[in-house]
């Protein structure tokens, strides 16, 4: 059953679902592209500030080894001493600190838009319980996740066995130089290190974001019969009015449209207002109602008619009969047929005395 369930799940998901969705913080996002992400903007923003870094780094432990038969720790002036500290690393680290959450939160939006969900983080039995833990472990995005985890490590092993045997004759080189200079040399074989193993990890994020996407659309699919009910859980009564209203308005509107063409108006005479049509020629068809009304529409249905020459004839019971029973495009049944003949008729006298 569960099986068929799935099998089901062919409808993709509506706005509801998805807006719920997101409301407890279930949105397709690539850990792995936001990792790559954080690692490689940290690593830009050292290269850049490497220098600067480097000399207010050694400018402060300068003055740190320099002074250091002056400082004394004691509990009155450590906190002092805490805070001094503080105030030059702070500045330091402040460049990268910002380039790194500023990526952060950059590679969040643009993988989800701006979300703010309380709910993702009320703690969930199902997330502790040991049972659905083996299922996670043995399920196929455990195997994608392995499979992920393997091509990673190679290529970063790749990378990093290839750029280490094309510097290998500079290794011995650094023997005879100073420490600054191992230092640099050291730094640029990092960053190389840090730039192409990054650039394909950016490669494998974005794939792995796609990956996500396919699978949260997926998981978010409905049944038809989920559809349904969703549709008539979130009706708005509101636009179903307005819907109607603007059916009912067409309605009238092709309602009065064919009183020119009908062939009498039958009245009470001034509440309610009945046009029939009937085609002398087609003796198989009886007369049918093409438009009727009340009070104001009574009213618009006498004004085209009289503008357009229908005949306007009073039958009371008539006109209440027909209005009660019958609806706009029915076909006059059988109980009315006299009452309506003997109009049909006096309709046809009215105009044979004109031609005369």
């Amino acid at each position: 059953m569960a099986e068929q369930s799935k099998q089901d799940k062919t409808e993709k998901a509506t706005v509801h679902r998805r807006n719920k969705a997101r409301e407890e913080g279930n949105v397709a996002r690539s850990m792995d592209l936001n990792s790559i992400a954080v690692l490689f903007s940290g690593v830009m923003a050292l290269w850049f500030v490497a220098n600067s870094m480097m000399q207010r780094i050694c400018g402060f432990f300068r003055y740190v080894f320099l002074d250091v038969s002056n400082i004394r720790i004691t509990p009155s002036a450590f906190p002092n001493q805490v805070s001094g500290t503080l105030q030059i690393i702070f500045p330091i680290l402040m460049p990268v600190l910002l380039m790194i959450m500023i990526a952060g939160i950059s590679i969040n939006i643009a993988q989800t838009g701006f979300t703010i969900s309380s709910k993702s983080l009320v703690p969930k039995l199902e997330k502790i319980s040991p049972l659905k833990g083996i299922k996670r472990l043995f399920s196929l995005r455990s195997l994608v996740e392995l499979g992920k985890g393997i091509i990673k490590m190679l290529i970063v092993g790749l990378i990093g066995y290839g750029i280490i045997k094309k510097h290998l004759e500079d290794y011995w080189l650094q023997a005879v130089d100073d420490v600054g200079s191992n230092i640099s040399f050291m730094a640029k074989i990092m960053f190389e290190l840090f730039l192409k193993i990054g650039v394909v990890l950016i490669v494998l994020g974005i794939v792995d974001f796609i990956y996500q996407k396919w699978e949260y659309e997926k998981n978010l699919r409905m049944t038809k019969q989920e559809v349904k009910e969703e549709s008539k859980q979130y009706e708005n009564p509101e636009i179903k009015g307005r819907i109607r209203s603007i059916q009912k308005r067409m309605a009238r509107r092709r309602m009065m449209s064919a009183v020119p063409d009908a062939t009498v108006v039958v009245t009470n005479p001034t509440f309610i207002a009945v046009a029939i049509k009937y085609n002398l020629g087609d003796k198989l068809r009886a007369p049918v109602i093409v438009a009727k009304g009340k009070r104001k529409i009574a009213e618009k249905i006498k004004s085209i008619a009289e503008k357009h020459t229908v005949p306007i004839i009073e039958n009371k019971p008539l006109a209440r009969g027909l209005y009660e029973n019958l609806e706009v495009g029915y076909e006059i049944p059988e109980i009315f047929y006299q009452a309506v003949a003997e109009i049909l008729a006096q309709v046809y006298s009215m105009k044979q005395a004109q031609y005369l």
